[in-house]
């Protein structure tokens, strides 16, 4: 299989990759389901179980590795349309080195990725996005599909207009979110490093939950919303029209900035690990 670097699959098909290094994997796919895992194991492999409409490419180039439609480039992916309107779909299953460098763009398919531990950069014009255990910088771009997100060890950015974010169990210490309508729901993990966290919206929700102990200045400010906090050195300030929360936690080594014009805000305290999970609070669950 070295001597060959490109297959058209039409069909299911699966190829091992067992002759060369993969460092990088882009996945471009529009309808269907798109699932990448990273493994301990130096080979990978790609599991096309279903092909509707065109080809998909498979293209191994020294060690990059490529499963895409053609047509389909990165290069403004989120503006992309199918002016031939030709229905297609694939269902796609790669494994790779947990090491290796990912780009990931869907349009109106689901993605889930798993276990990378590489900087890894997802795009999505529509459609559902999970992203579990991966341990690098992470960038994800939505117009209107949804991110949950679980358990990430490095940087998220977020950009949106109107998808919403579920950050659970963020183990990350620097997060960043972008959105027109969408909302983001935020559970910071304890970490010993300070936080840089900055969240805006325009009209969406904005839900943020923070550990104990936690240092840092947090401010929360809305130019037409509602302001919640569940913290008595966080005080809600303001009365028609802008209102506020802000102040200082622990040594206030990080920072924490929420901002919406119309949309709520809530601040909210993470139960401790060994608390009852349905002793949450009666906002919107994260």
């Amino acid at each position: 299989m070295a001597e060959k670097s490109e297959w058209s699959v039409g069909e299911p098909r699966t190829l091992t990759f067992d002759d060369r290094r993969v460092e990088e994997l882009s996945v471009r796919v529009a309808g269907g389901t798109v699932n990448v895992v990273g493994t301990d194991d130096p080979v990978a492999r790609v599991e096309i179980a279903e092909v509707t409409g065109p080809p998909l490419v498979v293209r191994a180039e020294g060690g990059r590795l490529t499963v895409a439609y053609d047509d389909l480039p990165w290069q403004g992916f989120l503006t992309w349309l199918d002016r031939k309107g030709r229905r297609r779909s694939a269902v796609v299953s790669v494994s790779v080195p947990a090491t290796t460098r990912l780009t990931v763009g869907v349009v109106g398919a689901s993605a889930v990725v798993s276990g990378i531990a590489g900087p890894t950069e997802v795009r999505g014009v529509s459609g559902h996005t999970t992203l579990v255990g991966l341990g690098g910088p992470v960038r994800a771009e939505t117009v209107s599909g949804d991110v949950d997100a679980q358990a990430l060890g490095g940087a998220l950015r977020f950009a949106s207009v109107s998808g919403d974010l579920t950050v659970v169990d963020a183990q990350g210490h620097v997060l960043s979110g972008e959105s027109v309508s969408g909302d983001m729901l935020v559970d910071l993990a304890p970490s010993s490093l300070p936080p840089d966290i900055r969240l805006s919206t325009v009209s969406g929700e904005l839900a943020l939950r923070l550990p104990e102990p936690f240092d840092a200045r947090v401010s929360a400010t809305t130019a037409a919303g509602a302001v919640s906090s569940a913290f008595p050195a966080l005080p809600v300030t303001g009365g028609w029209g802008a209102r506020q929360a802000g102040g200082t936690l622990g040594s206030g080594a990080g920072m924490v900035r929420c901002s919406t014009v119309s949309g709520p805000i809530a601040l909210l305290r993470r139960p401790p690990a060994d608390a009852d999970p349905a002793a949450t609070s009666s906002h919107k669950e994260i």
